[in-house]
């Protein structure tokens, strides 16, 4: 019987992606209280809504919905790139707790910022220049404060690549961690720049749309990269038999 022939890139490409194995099977204790700040967090942006007492204020009251709607999808986004972290590494390690309880105190520090300038989207009122440049400049560096710390979380596991075992993939998917949580901060970035001059401060909140484009960009071209590298590892493999 004749052997094997390896399979062609092509039919790499078409088999299973090889997955990111998980070191965090069970909920530490550490994950457990970040768990409660995030549910915290997100009963703040409920409780600080009053409760209506006539049919009009029960219309403003639903108008502010999806303000509501837009900060709870971005806490779930937070929580669930926490959530990614801790299942993949499941690190406990001294400076991982310092890094942790710096992204829970900046998350609890955004739900005001982050609720009023939402509410804003859809007030009647406007504020001066004055006021929208200093929502815009709290609410950029506490979102650049996240994905910064998301970012040193990553690049302290790859610091551990080693005593963590991480495969050559596991590695490359640790390096895209930090570089994409830098992607989504430099945003935040560009939003406080803009909002520092009055002919581009309304620009400020636009600009936070290009989290599409940048983090469209960025995986299409990590992901290329990552078949490009099963690739190479699953013909070395085949090789090796």
């Amino acid at each position: 019987m004749s052997e094997e022939m390896p399979r062609s890139r092509t039919q790499i490409r078409q088999a299973e992606r090889i997955k990111f194995r998980r070191r965090g099977l069970a909920i530490s204790r550490l994950e457990g209280f970040s768990d409660a700040v995030f549910a915290f967090a997100l009963t703040l942006l409920v409780v600080s809504l009053e409760v209506p007492r006539t049919v009009d204020d029960l219309l403003v009251t639903l108008g502010g919905f999806l303000p509501f709607a837009f900060s709870f999808a971005l806490f779930v986004y937070i929580w669930y790139q926490h959530y990614t972290f801790f299942r993949r590494y499941g690190l406990e390690d001294t400076l991982t707790i310092i890094l942790n309880s710096a992204l829970l105190l900046v998350v609890l520090f955004f739900v005001f910022p982050l609720k009023f300038l939402f509410a804003r989207t859809f007030a009647s009122d406007t504020l001066t220049f004055y006021q929208l440049r200093a929502v815009f400049t709290i609410y950029g560096l506490g979102f650049t404060a996240v994905f910064l710390i998301l970012a040193l979380l990553y690049a302290n596991a790859y610091r551990q690549r080693a005593a963590l075992e991480l495969n050559a993939v596991e590695t490359f998917d640790t390096v895209s961690g930090v570089w994409g949580a830098v992607s989504m901060a430099a945003v935040g970035l560009g939003s406080v720049a803009l909002a520092q001059f009055p002919a581009t401060i309304n620009l400020a909140g636009i600009f936070y749309f290009a989290i599409a484009i940048v983090r469209t960009a960025f995986e299409t071209l990590r992901a290329r990269e990552r078949r490009t590298l099963e690739a190479r590892l699953l013909t070395d493999a085949a090789e090796r038999k």
